[in-house]
């Protein structure tokens, strides 16, 4: 699985002109799945996201998790963060195909609600609109094929 996880004072989705999730601070959460991935594999990331301290404490220090300040997550399912840009014109074929892709998205998506957390999302497949408003800014990068 590969996440680009965007620390945010605030973020939404909005699909057809409707707003379908939004939160306040926490983390957007972009989600691509891997044809190789599996239950185990969202268990790992849920756990390494949903405890990541990046949130600064008294001391203006990233020493704080997602719980700590009270933050939620809005994920977004995004194949295209597994493109082939060998050429100028991106191919996705090392995305994992729809079947999978979707009951893994949804797996991790409960693995950080158990976790205690307001989860929002978007709707895999669809067109959508994404806003955040970028916190520090701070953005970190997840492969868990290069864990």
């Amino acid at each position: 699985m590969r996440a680009v996880v965007t620390r945010v004072t605030s973020a939404s989705v909005t699909i057809g002109g409707t707003v379908e999730g939004a939160i306040g601070k926490g983390f957007l959460v972009l989600l691509g799945v891997g044809p190789e991935d599996t239950q185990a594999t969202g268990d790992k990331l849920a756990e390494k996201i949903c405890n990541l301290r990046v949130f600064e404490d008294e001391n203006g220090k990233m020493n704080l998790d997602l719980a700590q300040v009270g933050g939620a997550l809005l994920v977004v399912s995004q194949f295209t963060l597994y493109a082939d840009t060998s050429s100028r014109r991106p191919g996705f074929s090392k995305a994992a195909k729809p079947e999978l892709a979707v009951q893994l998205y949804e797996w991790f998506l409960e693995r950080c609600r158990e976790r205690g957390f307001q989860v929002e999302h978007g709707q895999f497949g669809a067109d959508m609109q994404v806003e955040s408003v970028n916190d520090g800014p701070v953005t970190i990068l997840f492969d868990t094929d290069k864990a």
